[in-house]
């Protein structure tokens, strides 16, 4: 039998670093809970705004939550507003969800995404959104190949699609690929990110890989 390993997990330490940085023995359960619930949030928080990673970094009094966003300032607002207001409702979330106390400040840093094609979290969701407006779900990943292929840095994408695709009674899964993925090959860029599309007759899951160069 095969065993799956996630491609960004696969790679830490060698290509990739880790999305929560701190340490502490006394506190680490709580504070990999409020990790795990925090980043939950606020993707669903930040939907539709192409988040490509939310990074978690903690000193002994703060907080510092690094946002990458291809659409920075639809996630800033007008003078900061819209940050703000994300910044007090995590505050909120925090003492709600019973892991306050850990804390004095909570910083957000807001980080530019240059290339939005060549992140794999950012196109899944582009595909997601796609196919919320109702495109069909063949055009949606011929076209959305064709815009990650045209990136000089890239050197193969795939694609694949799972569930009632088309509003068919039966679920099924499709896939297609262009270039190489080494998946298997420690010192190759390989970005994965999965996505969901909401459907009034279910949900499609969304799954994304991008060879970037060696």
């Amino acid at each position: 039998m095969t065993h799956i390993v996630h491609p960004y997990s696969f790679r830490l330490g060698i290509l990739r670093n880790w999305k929560s940085r701190w340490f502490d023995v006394k506190d680490f359960k709580k504070f990999l809970k409020g990790d795990v619930l925090a980043r939950e949030w606020l993707e669903e928080r930040t939907r539709g705004m192409y988040v490509d990673s939310i990074e978690i970094e903690r000193s002994k009094d703060v907080i510092r939550i690094i946002i990458k966003t291809s659409r920075p300032g639809l996630l800033i607002g007008r003078k900061g507003e819209g940050i703000e207001k994300i910044k007090k409702e995590t505050e909120k979330f925090f003492k709600k969800a019973g892991i306050s106390g850990t804390y004095r400040k909570i910083e957000f840093v807001v980080e530019e995404v240059v290339k939005p094609e060549m992140q794999s979290a950012i196109v899944a969701q582009m595909m997601a959104e796609s196919l919320e407006k109702r495109f069909p779900f063949r055009r949606v990943m011929k076209q959305t190949i064709e815009k990650v292929m045209a990136n000089r840095g890239v050197k193969g994408v795939k694609v694949v699609l799972s569930g009632r695709l088309g509003g068919a009674e039966m679920s099924r899964r499709e896939w297609l690929s262009q270039g190489k993925m080494p998946l298997q090959t420690l010192r190759a860029d390989v970005d994965f990110a999965k996505a969901r599309a909401h459907l009034p007759y279910g949900d499609i899951g969304v799954k994304v890989w991008i060879y970037k160069e060696e």
